[in-house]
């Protein structure tokens, strides 16, 4: 079956908190998708953003992001009064997210609301942290001890409890049981939300694609309390970090920092952590995207302390002794595999044995010539087309910026005139490839510009993570030109 979807980050659905929510802004997304034809919505990562507001930076592998809670519920159940959320400041322009006002005035209301809701914890509550304690636990404590020790890494706490021993846990839950749990009352909420919105979306027809990020945060509770399953020296300091070499994005390579796995302790448990993260994904979305997925093959290592990631080397990953237990855990696991960035051959080897379906970009695909495995003629059914990802810029920015040739070789392949608008021509060329499923990020529908680029990779910079999309962009006379538009090519 062929079909369709939007990429479009909860951070930038329409609502007046500041960031997208899981209220009604969220459900009103669900609905245009619905009368668009759509079938599929693809999120990013839903964890608590991190170093420089990034989704793939987090705190957590499993946590998610206590400003997508809608206070609307909360209010309902009297957790919350009108007053105490409406009036306040979220930033400044609903067109853009303002990281600063919304930490300060989240977590303000979330206090204010945790402050009833603590006087009698539901049974529901401690079934919940019963469920989720696995992971639940050690996050709420690192969140714990990161407000205590003033918002700093947690490699700079006091010995005893960077090192996560037994005797200083159990101190800071004994001093500070009510403030563990405010975290855990954070990810009660946010999962209840995130269900019930789900469950609306799959009743409307509309599958959820999320988003495994491949790397966890250096900073981060997964780290701090699992540290013998990362490539750490005995400070607990990264022996080498992650990140990519020099390509199409960055001439200098893309240092992301992240600390890389020990890939012989995780063999030794049969990669029980990589089954516990997969099965718990797929039960918060319907499908899943691996960010980095070629990483598992072989992964670029760069010297801890680098400036940049032109003196990094490649290393072997876990191949299918991962995706082997993997899928004999969790059977017929619907995941989509990002394999772009350089491709060697093991890496088709690997995407081919998985059967998962990867991904083809065509903003990627007029430097090259007619082989390109992203000119939409050599798509297989088994991957997800893309016009760009949140890693890309619009088509309109990019068909302002790409070179002549490029632009030449677009025109002539895919048959683009200024009458029909080349970026609607760029569009037409992904619906109407082989690719089962094709996605086109949320801003390329409306037509913008580079203001409605997501992320520009390898840059620390204010405008990366912002893009928020107003309420009145998402018309009637949209949703029924992209169903139009995706029937014709019998994707609606």
């Amino acid at each position: 079956m062929r079909e369709s979807g939007i990429l479009m980050p909860v951070a930038s659905v329409p609502g007046p908190f500041g960031i997208g929510t899981l209220g009604k802004g969220a459900y009103d997304f669900v609905d245009f998708l619905a009368r668009a034809g759509q079938h599929v919505w693809q999120i990013l990562p839903l964890s608590p953003t991190g170093f420089g507001d990034s989704p793939y930076q987090s705190c957590s592998a499993f946590a998610g992001n206590p400003y997508f809670i809608d206070f609307e519920p909360l209010c309902r159940r009297g957790l919350l009064k009108k007053q105490e959320y409406t009036g306040l400041s979220f930033g400044r322009t609903p067109c853009a997210v303002d990281y600063d006002a919304v930490r300060e005035t989240h977590f303000a209301v979330l206090r204010r609301a945790f402050a009833r809701f603590s006087k009698w914890y539901p049974d529901d509550y401690y079934h919940f942290c019963y469920e989720q304690g696995w992971w639940l636990e050690d996050y709420a404590l690192f969140m714990t001890a990161k407000g205590l020790e003033g918002g700093r890494d947690y490699r700079q706490w006091p010995e005893a409890l960077r090192m996560h021993e037994a005797g200083a846990i159990r101190e800071l839950y004994a001093k500070h049981e009510a403030e563990v749990h405010f975290w855990k009352f954070c990810q009660y909420e946010f999962f209840t939300q995130w269900r019930a919105l789900k469950a609306y979306a799959n009743e409307k027809g509309v599958r959820i694609l999320g988003d495994i990020p491949i790397y966890v945060s250096p900073d981060s509770a997964d780290v701090w309390a699992g540290r013998e399953l990362f490539w750490l020296d005995e400070a607990g300091l990264p022996r080498e970090v992650a990140g990519c070499p020099p390509d199409y994005f960055s001439a200098d390579g893309q240092l992301w920092g992240n600390p890389l796995y020990n890939w012989d302790r995780h063999e030794s448990t049969h990669y029980d952590w990589w089954i516990k993260r997969v099965r718990f994904s797929l039960e918060l979305y319907d499908t899943v995207r691996i960010d980095h997925f070629r990483g598992f093959d072989t992964y670029y290592a760069i010297p801890y302390g680098a400036s940049n990631a032109r003196e990094g080397a490649w290393r072997q990953g876990p191949g299918m002794r991962l995706w082997g237990e993997v899928l004999r855990a969790v059977p017929g696991a619907a995941i989509v595999a990002e394999d772009l960035g350089e491709m060697f051959e093991s890496v088709r080897a690997l995407l081919k044995e998985t059967g998962f379906p990867g991904m083809k970009v065509l903003q990627f695909a007029f430097g090259a010539g007619p082989d390109s495995d992203h000119l939409p003629h050599n798509y297989t059914e088994n991957c997800v087309a893309y016009p760009g990802t949140h890693d890309n810029t619009t088509l309109r920015d990019w068909w302002r910026t790409a070179h002549a040739k490029e632009k030449r070789h677009a025109r002539e392949y895919m048959g683009l005139s200024a009458e029909e608008g080349e970026a609607e021509g760029l569009l037409r060329g992904v619906l109407q490839s082989p690719a089962r499923l094709a996605v086109v990020p949320m801003a390329d529908w409306l037509g913008l510009g580079k203001e409605g680029r997501i992320n520009t990779p390898g840059t620390i910079f204010r405008g990366n993570w912002r893009w928020r999309c107003e309420a009145d962009f998402l018309t009637p006379r949209l949703a029924k030109h992209i169903y139009m538009m995706c029937n014709r090519y019998g994707r609606a």
